[in-house]
């Protein structure tokens, strides 16, 4: 491509990707996308349970979960399961996680992740203005669902977090909760509900129409596998497999791919590709109105354009096994006890790989001595809720900008 001023490739279509590059094109720059999906089903955006949480300040990892691991892997139903061939590979990557868990992390990590996605619905909607597809994120209360009355506390390390940085939580009796949720089963005797929330009834669409508004601005999206990446004196050339390109600077948000474009140019970041399945039934026979999450299941139900979906588990096994898809069929087994009319007939089976970091924070800055390539990946399970906040944070990276919040916690050289 022939360089122009203000010019910049984004490698990876994604959700990541196609808001950095909208907010590239409010800076000035001219966009130039590439992306290894074929198809959209390819992207984890387009499998993404629809949250958008400016509350999503709880890391992964928290104290005392090593307890609950061994459980899960034994449990066919459990919400985490490693294939034993990845094993040895995954093993590093399972011990930083553990050990960011630790007591003295937690309350940086918690400032980290409230920072990022606190503005998620505001930009989003911002985003969504003058397509006519406003629709598409909408403001609702987020269900944390308990069978065991002692579990739907506000003094969990959860609840805490989270009102120590300003939400708003509320514990419902089982009564309560029918009258939000009518068809969910009885066995849920308490809930915990979450003020301030968002959703997307349509995570693909959202994407899609996010890509379109990319394009009718100038830019422009190819859809190739990037081989290799080569800083230059002014610029950075990159290998495709449609040839090489040339350009003044570049975004990496490839996702679960982005560690092994890294690799070869000295960074190495303990990024794990977490395969995420869903299963979306199209008619669903219940009606669920809000986001609802079965907190001691793991599992997240969301109604969407499409039917309900639902989503939750993990498997840890690289990028190259083929999927599982029993995981994706246990949810309809696990919906059940959610909502115990639920029809699940008519599945839709997805899975999609999540790139995780050990501290569930993000890599979002620029490359270590390389200024001219900016990083955007390591989201985890919640990259449809970081996609405007660092599409917004690379754009004023790349401007020369001062970032709306403290990059620090999110550098890359953290894992150095």
């Amino acid at each position: 491509m022939e360089k122009h001023e203000r010019s910049i490739t984004v490698i990876g279509g994604g959700i990541i990707g196609i808001c950095s590059a909208l907010y590239l094109q409010e800076k000035g720059f001219r966009v130039h996308v590439i992306d290894r999906a074929a198809t959209e089903d390819e992207r984890a955006s387009f499998g993404n349970a629809g949250i958008l949480s400016p509350w999503s300040c709880v890391p992964e990892s928290v104290p005392g979960l090593w307890k609950s691991v061994p459980g899960w892997m034994l449990d066919p139903m459990g919400p985490m399961v490693i294939r034993p061939g990845h094993l040895p590979a995954a093993t590093p990557w399972l011990i930083k996680f553990l050990l960011a868990g630790r007591q003295r992390n937690i309350p940086a990590q918690a400032d980290a992740l409230r920072s990022l996605y606190a503005p998620t619905l505001d930009l989003y909607q911002e985003l969504l203005r003058g397509t006519g597809q406003d629709d598409l994120v909408r403001r609702c209360v987020y269900l944390h669902v308990y069978r065991r009355e002692e579990n739907a506390s506000l003094d969990t390390l959860g609840s805490r977090l989270r009102l120590e940085r300003g939400a708003t939580l509320q514990v419902l009796s089982g009564g309560e909760l029918r009258e939000i949720e009518p068809d969910i089963s009885p066995d849920f005797k308490k809930a915990i509900l979450i003020h301030g929330q968002g959703r997307t009834t349509n995570p693909g669409r959202l994407l899609q129409v996010l890509t379109e508004q990319m394009l009718s601005r100038g830019g422009r999206i190819s859809h190739a596998e990037v081989k290799g990446l080569r800083p230059l004196e002014d610029g950075v050339q990159i290998q495709t497999s449609a040839g090489q390109i040339d350009d003044q600077r570049v975004v990496i948000a490839a996702g679960a791919w982005s560690a092994q474009l890294l690799r070869p140019l000295g960074l190495k970041v303990p990024l794990e590709a977490e395969r995420g399945y869903h299963l979306t039934l199209r008619d669903p026979g219940v009606t669920i109105n809000n986001t609802v999450m079965d907190a001691e299941g793991m599992i997240a139900a969301n109604s969407m354009e499409m039917g309900l979906r639902l989503a939750g588990t993990v498997e840890l096994a690289g990028l190259k096994a083929p999927p599982n898809y029993r995981r994706a069929r246990n949810l309809a087994v696990l919906g059940k006890r959610l909502f115990p009319g639920l029809n699940a007939d008519e599945q839709g089976e997805w899975m999609g790989f999540r790139p995780s970091l050990p501290d569930s924070l993000p890599i979002i800055g620029a490359m270590p001595k390389q200024p001219n390539i900016l990083l955007a990946f390591g989201h985890s399970h919640l990259g449809m809720a970081g996609g405007a906040p660092t599409g917004r944070l690379i754009a004023q990276l790349a401007a020369g900008e001062t970032p709306a919040i403290n990059l620090h916690a999110f550098r890359a050289e953290r894992f150095s």
